[in-house]
Order: structure tokens, then sequence, then C-alpha cells
């Protein structure tokens, strides 16, 4: 996953200055809360967030509507 440099902030950073974080998700939709050099949490802005629900459950429910396709006649078999 690439990660944008300039929405990293470091974890005590982050705990000592929130609204540098919210002043990021603001302006580029996303924080990135580094722990020991590494990305930890993510902070997204809701529509952000709203939209990554969005396609998650489109891409299960088409996920799942292939597999009942695929399996229709088993599952109306053992629907009897």
């Amino acid at each position: 996953m690439n990660v944008d440099t300039r929405v990293l902030v470091p974890m005590t950073e982050a705990n000592q200055n929130f609204s540098k974080v919210a002043r990021l998700v603001d302006e580029s939709g996303m924080a990135v809360i580094l722990k020991n050099n590494k990305p930890r949490y993510m902070v997204l802005d809701f529509a952000e967030y709203d939209k990554l629900q969005a396609a998650r459950h489109k891409l299960f429910d088409s996920a799942a509507d292939k597999l009942i396709s695929e399996n229709i006649t088993a599952l109306r078999e053992l629907a009897k």
C-alpha cells in the first residue's frame, strides 16, 4: 500500500497535537499515525469511510450473488 508521506504523523505528535491530525484529514482526507515508525492507525474523513464501506458492501454483495448463481441447483436441493 502506498501512503502519501505528507499525511504521516508520529504517535507522540498525534497525542500532543491532535488538531494537526484533524487538519491533515481536512486537507488530505486521511492521516496515518505511526507507532514505532510503522503505519499503525488511519484517521479518515467520514465521507471517505462511507465510500469505503459502500465499496466493501458492493464487493461482498456481488461475490454472494455470484456464489448463489453458481450453486443455485444445489441450494434448491438443500432447501427441500
